[in-house]
């Protein structure tokens, strides 16, 4: 019935906006792609640094839902997803960091307990080099995480959460210690 998905789509908004994200994650919503699902979400998100001046990190999380089940989706949820920042330099052209990548982002999922099937994406590693004119700066290296992944819980709330960890994760952020429960970041 349309009213149920609706009102599932209802809960999950609930869902998303009590998450608690750490201080250091400022998440915004977003509109949302058309077209994709009859029920979509988007937000985007920056991690910063200490004093809330530098972007370590920053990604955007959709959530789309289709009560008709999508057969790639396996499910009538899905998350898509990225997250992206700057690495060191020393690490460029490391054969491993698509893997750890992509672990990173196994284990938050992982981490948080959500149950979640059809995991896809890439890792991207960016190594910008230059030369003449600019050759005074040095070689950044960059990654990029681009997934998705089905959540086949409704505990939606937890999903948005397992990837703001991902983005914590890529921007050199420390696990928060056992027990720490983290505070309402900052919403626009």
């Amino acid at each position: 019935m349309p009213g149920d998905a609706a009102a599932d789509f209802a809960r999950a908004l609930a869902d998303l906006h009590a998450a608690r994200l750490r201080p250091e994650v400022r998440i915004t919503e977003v509109p949302a792609p058309q077209r994709i699902a009859p029920y979509a979400v988007a937000l985007t998100a920056e991690v910063v640094g200490p004093g809330g001046d530098e972007e370590l990190s920053s990604g955007r999380f959709v959530l789309l839902h289709d009560p008709s089940c999508p057969e790639p989706w396996e499910g009538a949820w899905r998350a898509v997803t990225f997250a992206r920042a700057e690495l060191e330099p020393e690490v460029a052209g490391d054969p491993a960091l698509g893997g750890v990548g992509w672990s990173w982002l196994i284990d938050s999922l992982e981490d948080r307990g959500v149950d979640f099937c059809a995991e896809a994406g890439t890792v991207t590693q960016v190594v910008s080099e230059r030369f003449g004119g600019l050759a005074d700066r040095v070689t950044t290296v960059e990654l990029e995480v681009r997934a998705s992944w089905t959540p086949l819980d409704s505990r939606l709330g937890d999903h948005l959460l397992a990837w703001s960890d991902l983005l914590c994760q890529v921007a050199g952020l420390p696990p928060l210690p056992e027990g720490v429960v983290a505070l309402p970041g900052p919403r626009r």
